[in-house]
């Protein structure tokens, strides 16, 4: 299972680590200790939490911009057929859903919960694993 030091959910959400300690204080999203007594998200609560934020559960507006059309966020949903696959990221307010092959997908090993990074070129969308 993925988890994510507050930070680095703070940089998936799009928001400074102060809000999401905040968030974490305030018991919007749940957080655990690892063994040194760092605060950590697991993935897939963090998955939910990005999409019900992006749905307009956010307190504050997030402005998230992509440089060099990358988009890096979290895999929300993975949805996989005999041949084809369909993966979706949040990246701060925007939702991406890319169409590759199950093959592509079982590669990478993309699951819900982990970080990725969604790259646009023209109409299609290519997923890089972090």
């Amino acid at each position: 299972m993925h988890s994510y030091t507050i930070g680095q959910a703070a940089r998936l959400l799009g928001v400074s680590s102060d809000t999401a300690r905040r968030w974490a204080d305030a018991g919007r999203v749940a957080t655990h200790r690892d063994e040194s007594g760092r605060r950590l998200v697991d993935g897939r609560d963090l998955a939910a939490f990005s999409v019900e934020l992006a749905q307009g559960g956010g307190e504050d507006e997030v402005s998230y911009t992509s440089a060099r059309n990358a988009f890096p966020g979290i895999v929300t949903a993975v949805k996989l057929g005999d041949v084809a696959a369909q993966v979706e990221i949040q990246a701060g307010p925007h939702r991406l859903v890319s169409l590759l092959t199950r093959e592509a997908v079982e590669e990478l090993g993309l699951e819900v919960g982990m970080q990725a990074t969604a790259r646009v070129k023209s109409t299609n969308v290519h997923i890089d694993r972090v």
